[in-house]
């Protein structure tokens, strides 16, 4: 009764279960160690010291920036240059920009520093002029993924969309560092912007996707198998119908749907 799976028809289905099945488990492996990762450095992260809490060090001795380093007190000192508003930004539920002033280094790169957060349709003060030494959170450059990151341009001149080397280095004719600090102690007129988390280590939406992926890719491994013995059911009722006469062979040779 089950020759059929032997016909090259059956061959070609036989192949592609064998090897969906593994694929399907090896992505929802994959994407649970993903899951599983993320929670292990979210835990990780509660349980080591609050950067914030630890002696400020230079600059240049915490970079690059990763999830050590990330929330530590950076020093620099240098000269305030070019500022700009980086506009949709939320605090405490109210919406405004963060002004953003880079500082010049002895170094020749420019460091952006978040002197605070303003309300929408107020002015921004000016930085301060001279030499000036500046402590605060270092944190990571920012990306497309960052909660009020604007990419889709068209932003007005003295603007821009998010923190990151890559957006400033095209509106200024010197270096900049790959990554930026957050005052503690925000300049008159302006609120102080807390420091983030480190990228990938909070358990948020992304890490419960990966967890969601996983639950799907063992479903899709679990519907192969379960369409499979399906098929092979369905073949032999026919082949079983044809062998007492009910069908016609030129029938049962027709796909059932």
């Amino acid at each position: 009764m089950y020759r059929f799976l032997l016909t090259p028809r059956w061959w070609g289905i036989n192949v592609f279960v064998l090897l969906a099945i593994p694929f399907c488990i090896f992505m929802g492996s994959w994407q649970l160690s993903r899951f599983e990762a993320r929670v292990a450095t979210h835990t990780a992260a509660e349980k080591a010291p609050d950067p914030a809490t630890q002696a400020s060090a230079p600059l240049d001795s915490l970079l690059p920036v990763d999830t050590k380093t990330s929330g530590r007190q950076a020093t620099a000192t240098g000269t305030y240059g070019d500022q700009f508003l980086v506009p949709g930004r939320q605090l405490d539920g109210h919406s405004g920009s963060y002004v953003l002033s880079l500082l010049r280094t002895d170094s020749g790169k420019a460091l952006p520093v978040v002197r605070g957060w303003l309300p929408t349709g107020k002015k921004a003060p000016a930085a301060p002029t001279g030499d000036v030494t500046v402590t605060g959170s270092l944190q990571a450059s920012e990306n497309t993924e960052t909660d009020g990151a604007h990419t889709d341009g068209g932003l007005p001149s003295g603007q821009v969309g998010m923190i990151s080397a890559a957006s400033l280095v095209n509106l200024v004719p010197y270096q900049v560092y790959d990554a930026w600090i957050t005052l503690p102690k925000a300049t008159p007129g302006l609120t102080a912007v807390p420091a983030t988390a480190p990228p990938n280590t909070g358990l948020d939406l992304k890490a419960f996707q990966n967890l969601g992926y996983t639950g799907e890719w063992f479903v899709f491994a679990g519907f192969v198998v379960f369409m499979w013995f399906r098929l092979i059911r369905r073949e032999a009722e026919t082949a079983r119908d044809v062998k007492l006469g009910i069908y016609e062979a030129e029938e049962s040779s027709t796909p059932v749907r």
